[in-house]
């Protein structure tokens, strides 16, 4: 009976996966691989860290700013960028910067989406790292509100393709595909790890 059950909401993925067009499953990674990740982890979460934390933020993408995508010889950079701004207001913290792949959550931005994935992330602790954190896209430069750049332009001009373009900027079902895609992986990790009951 389960076994049943189990096939025909297979078959119901399947159908609603063709009927949908989902897209491919490996174009979260590609993008991904195009994308890398700023998280900003502030001491605490008291308000003076927590103001600390954004004055770093603006320190780092200020000093990625001029940077091709970043890359590891750019994190002393990035750390002293950090270490100054923290100076400047008035606080002996310790910095620590990072290039890591790390895992994120889909997260939507006030001008675009991205899926969830594992990204390249430039990772900023200050301090204890326990607080609230900040994270957005440091290449290309996507961050509302610090990106001089349009963002849509930001993504061509580092590469990613019209289709890339549109699947993190339009409006027109992606996020929908892209949840698809992702409970499409879930269900084939489920079938992976099914043992049947015997």
């Amino acid at each position: 009976m389960k076994r049943n059950l189990l096939e025909r909401a297979l078959v119901v993925a399947l159908v609603t996966a063709m009927m949908t067009q989902v897209l491919p499953l490996n174009a979260r990674e590609a993008l991904a691989e195009k994308l890398t990740r700023l998280h900003v982890l502030a001491n605490s979460d008291s308000d003076a860290d927590q103001a600390r934390k954004l004055l770093v933020r603006d320190a780092v993408l200020e000093a990625a700013a001029s940077a091709e995508k970043p890359d590891a010889a750019l994190l002393g950079k990035l750390e002293r960028a950090a270490q100054q701004a923290l100076r400047e207001a008035g606080s002996d913290e310790p910095v620590h910067v990072s290039f890591e792949k790390c895992w994120f959550e889909r997260r939507e931005y006030e001008t675009f989406f991205l899926p969830a994935g594992i990204y390249d992330a430039v990772r900023v602790e200050i301090g204890n790292a326990a607080g609230h954190n900040w994270w957005c896209v440091i290449y290309p430069p996507l961050c509302a509100g610090v990106c001089q750049k349009d963002a849509e332009q930001a993504a061509r001009e580092a590469g990613l393709t019209e289709e890339e373009i549109g699947l993190i900027f339009s409006d027109e079902g992606y996020i929908l595909r892209f949840r698809l895609a992702e409970l499409w992986r879930a269900l084939l990790q489920k079938l992976r790890n099914y043992k049947p009951v015997v």
